[in-house]
Order: structure tokens, then C-alpha cells, then sequence
């Protein structure tokens, strides 16, 4: 096994692969059944993807079409990707704390590879649903840019939560999950909106007023991130860490300036694929998302209980 692989298995081994159980799993013969049986599934075309993203005008929203998978091809695709995440969860419990010998390695990098493959194919086959959600709520106080990244985030939490075995369509329950992540996140819009009230003054208006506080908080916002990691309040891995770090440029040089990386060339450095480097980001970025978030209900909730006492003496 090469270094690299050794490295991403120590990754997966590092947190218990969760999956959505189903009956058929404890089948002899459910491999074939999943697998060998299953109906063709088209593969997802996502070259309209980069094109709208550039431009998310009305006349390119219009323009999407999303190729819509059949019950049966959908139901096929989930469990097929729910049984690669158990059986990693299987091999995972199997291995315990022993070291692990290479033939279960290589089927756990296996089963992992797929169920990464698998989860970005239903993912792209959806694109359109989080696309179509936003057009919808259009949060004026909201950049639709950041819309679109919430609802990605909402449909990939979606399609690890969803069980096909229910009967449900998955975009029935994806788009009440990206519904509902586009509502907290107009919510915290309007509450951080709420702490920083201003009136109109023509004379802000000719000036670099709004755009040198818009600076200001990337600023802080940015130093507030690297506070997370360099103290770790975010519980990040190792890897994730040096992912982090060398993706950002968290990490100042000897004259002072930042070189952020490229996926390869973090995976060049730690040992992963470009794809891997990319799924330890992701996770990296939402434990950092989510420190970041409490940090600043915590703050909120601080600063009130201040409030209160202070009229409470008065």
C-alpha cells in the first residue's frame, strides 16, 4: 500500500462511516442484487453547471434542464450508495483498534471511493433542485451566489439523511431540506443586519464608506477563522488541519505573505488525491462554519444577558 493510500485510510478510519440502513443489506446476496440487478442510470451532464453559475441571470435559470431519474433508477442509485458506506461501517467495526491488514484496507478504500463517486452522482443529478429553490425565495438582503452555496450544502446533508425506502422522491425531501437552510440563513442574515442599524446619509453615499466595512468585517471575519483553527476550537483533525492551512495560506511565510494552494498541490503534499483533499475541505470548512456560527450566537446571547442586567440596576 502507497503512503497515499495509508493516509486515506487513516482518514476514513478516523470517524465512523455513517449510512442509512436498509433490509436488504443483511441479505447473502445483496451485493448482486444492488449492484448486478440494478436498472441503467443515466449518468448526470453538468456542463450547464459553470455556464449559469457565471451568470445567474434569469434567461440562464430558465434555460437549466435537469435530467430527472425514474423511481426505480433512484431507488437503485441510494442504496447502492448507502451499502458502500456499510459496508465500510462493517469493515470500520471489524478492524477496531488492530492494525489493519491489506486486503481489508484495500476493500474499505474500496467501498469509500464508491460511496464518494456515488454521493457526487446523486448530488449532480439534483444541482437543479437547489437552482430552482433559490429562484424561489430570493432573499433580497441575501447575495444569490450565497444562496446557491447554502442550498449545495443543505442537498448534500440531504442525500446522507435520505432513505429511499420510505417511497419518497428524494426532491420532495431535498427541497424542504434546502428550504429550510435558505430561511435559517435569511434569518441570520436579518438578525446580524439588526445589530448593525444605520441610517441613509446621502453624504455615505458618494464615499468608500460601505465598501471599507465590508472590508473591515471580511478582516475580522478571516482573523476570527484563523483564531478557530490555530487554537483548534473547530476539533479539526491533523489532515484537516494541513489541509486547511495550505489551501487558505493560514499559515504566514518568512516575508510575511500568503501562497494558497491548489487541490493537487495540497494532495502532493499530504499524500491524498486531489478528490480526497477536496472531501476533507469540505468537512473542514463545516466544522469551522458551525464554531464560527456559535461563536456568534454565544457572543449575542453574552451581550443581552448584559443588556438585561444593566436595566435591571437601573
Amino acid at each position: 500500500m502507497s503512503p497515499r493510500e495509508q493516509e486515506e485510510l487513516e482518514a476514513i478510519l478516523a470517524e465512523p462511516m455513517d449510512y442509512v440502513d436498509d433490509e436488504l443489506f443483511a441479505k447473502a446476496n445483496a451485493e448482486k442484487k444492488i449492484f448486478d440487478e440494478a436498472p441503467p442510470i443515466p449518468q448526470p451532464n453538468t456542463s450547464w453547471y459553470h455556464p449559469v453559475m457565471e451568470d445567474l441571470g434569469d434567461r440562464n435559470l430558465k434555460s437549466v434542464v435537469n435530467v430527472v431519474l425514474n423511481a426505480k433508477q433512484e431507488r437503485a442509485l441510494f442504496l447502492q450508495f448507502n451499502y458502500a458506506r456499510f459496508r465500510v461501517a462493517k469493515l470500520q467495526k471489524k478492524v477496531g483498534e488492530q492494525a489493519v491488514e491489506d486486503t481489508d484496507a484495500r476493500e474499505i478504500l474500496h467501498w469509500a471511493d464508491l460511496s464518494s463517486r456515488l454521493r457526487d452522482q446523486i448530488a449532480q443529478s439534483n444541482l437543479a433542485l437547489v437552482l430552482a429553490m433559490a429562484k424561489r425565495v430570493r432573499h433580497s438582503e441575501m447575495d444569490f451566489a450565497d444562496l446557491i452555496s447554502e442550498g449545495n450544502m443543505a442537498l448534500l446533508r440531504a442525500i446522507d439523511k435520505f432513505n429511499v425506502s420510505k417511497g419518497f422522491k428524494f426532491s420532495t425531501y431535498a427541497c424542504r431540506a434546502i428550504l429550510k437552510a435558505f430561511s435559517r440563513s435569511g434569518m441570520k442574515h436579518s438578525q446580524y443586519r439588526q445589530l448593525f442599524p444605520t441610517d441613509f446619509d446621502p453624504a455615505l453615499e458618494k464615499s468608500d464608506f460601505q465598501r471599507n466595512k465590508y472590508d473591515e468585517h471580511e478582516d475580522d471575519c478571516a482573523s476570527e477563522v484563523r483564531r478557530i483553527v490555530a487554537d483548534n476550537r473547530a476539533a479539526l483533525s491533523d489532515v484537516e488541519q494541513a489541509v486547511i492551512n495550505h489551501r487558505f495560506a493560514l499559515n504566514r511565510d518568512d516575508e510575511g505573505t500568503t501562497v494558497p494552494l491548489t487541490l493537487e498541490q495540497v494532495g502532493q503534499i499530504v499524500g491524498l488525491t486531489k478528490e480526497r483533499v477536496r472531501q476533507i475541505q469540505n468537512k473542514a470548512l463545516e466544522k469551522i462554519r458551525k464554531t464560527l456560527e456559535q461563536g456568534y450566537l454565544d457572543g449575542k446571547a453574552e451581550e443581552a444577558s448584559k443588556k438585561k442586567r444593566k436595566s435591571r440596576k437601573s
